[in-house]
């Protein structure tokens, strides 16, 4: 089972890495939940958390927008059957690079939940 795990999250970064939306969202559950730093200091009427298939759609757009050079590069991936945890470095031009972590919570082959960890 975990070994579909890292394939979801491998299919992730692909998604994330090429900006596709679509794609990105397909492996999410329609009321999903993406916990994030940059969320709260960015929204912070969302004290970091947003729900569902439209609050994700516009919370990723805009990053790819205002982020053009916005990519992931995997440092390890460590799975059970329920979850993924990713170690990978943010980078963005111009912007020094940083080292994330996150946890993607799956059940029935979608991410029912998600949450960011900055380093």
């Amino acid at each position: 089972m975990s070994q579909n795990l890292d394939s979801i999250a491998f299919k992730w970064f692909a998604a994330f890495n090429e900006h596709n939306l679509e794609k990105l969202l397909s492996l999410y559950d329609d009321k999903a939940q993406h916990y994030s730093p940059k969320l709260k200091v960015r929204n912070p009427e969302t004290n970091g958390l947003i729900s569902g298939k439209d609050a994700l759609r516009s919370w990723w757009q805009d990053a790819f927008e205002r982020l053009p050079s916005l990519r992931y590069e995997v440092k390890s991936l460590t799975s059970n059957e329920y979850r993924v945890f990713m170690e990978y470095i943010r980078r963005v031009d111009g912007e020094p690079d940083m080292m994330v972590a996150e946890i993607l919570s799956i059940e029935n082959n979608k991410i029912i939940f998600s949450k960011v960890y900055h380093g």
